[in-house]
């Protein structure tokens, strides 16, 4: 069939895959031909249903459906959409590209999927294994001003939702999910489109099973008053505190409390007394403070600077300077710019969780993997190929920190 098959057409296509498809996966009686499902547990925005030789993934950030076709099914060969609301794919896919701004590629090295990624926008990414093929001249640079030339691939990974899109862009959003193991769940949309349900499943359980336990951990860890925790950014000469859900969430998890937002306001300008004294007074409260401000040379970024951009002189009623608990995500970075904290992060929540147990419950025994404590002086681990030890075509196994 064409790219543009008629409207009456896709609504009974859709009709009989509502009335009998998504049957195959419901109820799990029905033989089908795909080797294994994934079950959709956690997360909010996509959903994959299953046929005998297809499988449908709905994702609810860019309102599409992709369709994705067995390679050796009948419909593979005479099938293909691209219209505004329906893609299709043929699976496992041979090959495929990545939009690396802000892309979690530690996805791929879970699922094992190295191999098969042929392409990416920058080498700025936070992986040595990624790094090391690219090195190889196994993965090309693709300049994306020239789109036409990601139509080599079988399938073009983006997570920009205002990015334009070609017939073979599929928008992966882990980022748009609202808790950590929601966004880690993402695995399995990736997996669905290689046939490697089971492998993301299996990465997916490991992953939820150890983040609930040190969950577990931190409850008994609790003190009689929680560590009371900001996660705060300092651009263009104000400060604000973030609300993002999932990082509120991990404070939870991690058995601290988050600052009441009904103290806080949007932003604090510092060269207004008003605000800063406001400022301060919210700080004075704070027992840990996790500083998000970007910058571009991590490496001089120090207490000295964090104390300089709050306009502070006595620092004595502060204490997360007394108790040297000021931290920052930037610990693992590629090229002084790329974060490993949106790579590795995303895919394996439970080394945050774990990170910030000890930040609130100091042991002294645990190193933390994306935190680094700038109140100790602490410096940085720069991400290069040389740090790819492992065969990088076989899937990472997660890390799975001890719980108990």
């Amino acid at each position: 069939m064409g790219f543009h098959d008629s409207s009456s057409w896709l609504l009974l296509f859709l009709a009989w895959f509502l009335s009998y498809g998504c049957l195959l996966a419901a109820d799990g009686a029905t033989t089908v031909m795909v080797s294994n499902i994934s079950k959709v547990e956690d997360a909010q925005n996509f959903h994959i249903y299953y046929g005998q030789t297809f499988k449908v993934i709905k994702n609810a950030m860019d309102g599409k459906s992709y369709l994705l076709i067995q390679s050796n099914s009948k419909m593979a060969a005479r099938t293909k959409y691209c219209t505004s609301r329906i893609k299709s794919f043929i699976i496992p896919l041979s090959n495929y590209s990545v939009d690396t701004d802000f892309f979690p590629v530690s996805f791929f090295e879970l699922l094992g999927l190295l191999g098969n990624m042929k392409g990416m926008t920058s080498n700025s990414v936070a992986s040595g294994c990624v790094l090391k093929l690219f090195e190889e001249g196994q993965i090309d640079v693709i300049n994306k001003t020239e789109p036409q030339q990601f139509a080599q691939f079988a399938a073009h990974f983006v997570s920009n939702k205002d990015q334009p899109e070609s017939c073979n862009f599929a928008k992966f959003s882990p980022l748009d999910e609202e808790t950590p193991l929601q966004r880690a769940e993402w695995i399995k949309f990736l997996g669905a489109f290689a046939n490697l349900e089971n492998r993301a499943n299996q990465v997916y359980k490991m992953v939820k099973d150890n983040y609930l336990c040190l969950t577990k951990v931190a409850t008994n860890k609790e003190n009689r008053f929680k560590p009371i925790v900001a996660w705060m950014l300092y651009d263009n000469g104000k400060w604000s505190f973030t609300k993002e859900g999932y990082k509120l969430k991990f404070v939870v998890d991690a058995g601290g409390e988050n600052i009441d937002g009904s103290m806080s306001k949007i932003s604090y300008d510092v060269s207004n007394p008003d605000d800063l004294e406001s400022l301060h007074a919210i700080l004075c409260t704070v027992d840990v403070v996790i500083d998000e401000t970007y910058v571009s040379d991590p490496v001089g970024y120090n207490q000295s600077t964090f104390l300089q951009n709050i306009n502070v002189e006595d620092d004595s009623c502060f204490a997360f300077v007394t108790k040297q608990s000021l931290w920052r995500y930037d610990k693992r970075v590629q090229n002084l710019t790329t974060l490993d904290w949106f790579n590795s992060a995303i895919s394996q929540p439970q080394l945050v969780l774990a990170d910030l147990i000890e930040i609130f419950f100091p042991t002294g025994n645990y190193n933390t993997t994306f935190f680094r404590n700038i109140a100790k002086g602490e410096g940085i681990i720069s991400i290069g190929a040389t740090m790819c030890d492992r065969d990088s075509l076989i899937p990472l196994e997660p890390t799975v920190p001890t719980c108990g």
